[in-house]
């Protein structure tokens, strides 16, 4: 689940336990949390989990299935199966365990009653809290065969957050990711939102920093080793413009263009990054953004 850039009211970072190098004192005062090897060791496990739901939905992606009905089923099987907490339900008032975003909406869609049809394009964003950390990842699906147009924004728009976080290494600069993204995405004749943003992660659902996907490059923060944000652009086919529905949450496209979405959650270590949410698809293919 994106931050609103600018909008996004923080909540207050946890107290880590161990003591802090001068680095990680320096970034705290910024308000970015810096994790400790317990922390990082528990988020490897929730962010296991999270890629664990979306390897176990796919199946269940296929013309006729409500979108609700794929939100029980992930439900069920992060309480049941995985003894964890779906973030998403009642925070902040969002009223299911997972988001679902169909064609033109952007993100945090809310799960219901509407039937996916064949040649649709789905979005389905999974954050899971296992021993009070969290995994954040989303991935796009598609219903049936989708069109040459869905197929490309899609794989462009994974394309882009793999540019994005080929950027996370200490002593890069925060906005490196963005404008990695931004120039990715618009040469190949997308737009990308900007309203919207990937965020700091761990103990709390969102916390510093806002990882934005546009910008210029050698801005922002440093990174340093133990930093956990999330990379999740969204990407429209058609103009970056975007409005938010009368449910408050589900945000779509103004131009009805058709929009993607790809998100992982990303430490930084001593010499690059770690992909925590990464699935085994991606292990099998050699993913090496």
């Amino acid at each position: 689940m994106s931050a609103r850039f600018e909008q996004f009211s923080w909540v207050p970072l946890s107290s880590l336990r161990s003591p802090r190098t001068p680095a990680a004192t320096a970034s705290r005062g910024k308000g970015v949390s810096i994790k400790t090897a317990e922390e990082i060791a528990r988020m490897r496990v929730a962010g296991r989990l999270a890629a664990q739901v979306l390897e176990m939905i796919g199946g269940y992606v296929r013309p006729g299935t409500t979108t609700g009905e794929l939100d029980r089923i992930c439900h069920d099987f992060i309480v049941d199966e995985q003894r964890a907490i779906p973030a998403p339900l009642n925070y902040k008032g969002f009223p299911k365990s997972i988001c679902t975003s169909v064609n033109h909406q952007v993100c945090h869609g809310i799960p219901g009653n509407k039937r996916l049809k064949k040649g649709d394009i789905l979005n389905i964003d999974i954050t899971v809290i296992k021993d009070g950390y969290h995994g954040d990842t989303s991935k796009m699906f598609f219903v049936g065969e989708p069109s040459i147009l869905a197929r490309r924004l899609a794989k462009t728009t994974q394309e882009a957050m793999c540019t994005g976080i080929a950027q996370v290494k200490p002593g890069a600069n925060l906005s490196d990711i963005g404008h990695a993204i931004q120039q990715f995405a618009e040469g190949k004749r997308y737009s990308v939102v900007q309203e919207y943003c990937g965020h700091g992660i761990g103990h709390n659902f969102h916390e510093e920093p806002q990882v934005l996907h546009y910008g210029k490059p050698g801005e922002g923060i440093i990174l340093v080793p133990g930093m956990c944000f999330t990379v999740e652009p969204m990407v429209n086919a058609g103009k970056r413009h975007i409005k938010l529905l009368p449910d408050g949450w589900t945000v779509v496209t103004k131009d009805r263009s058709l929009s993607a979405q790809w998100e992982h959650t990303v430490l930084v270590t001593q010499d690059g990054h770690e992909i925590l949410t990464l699935r085994s698809e991606e292990r099998e293919q050699a993913f090496t953004p």
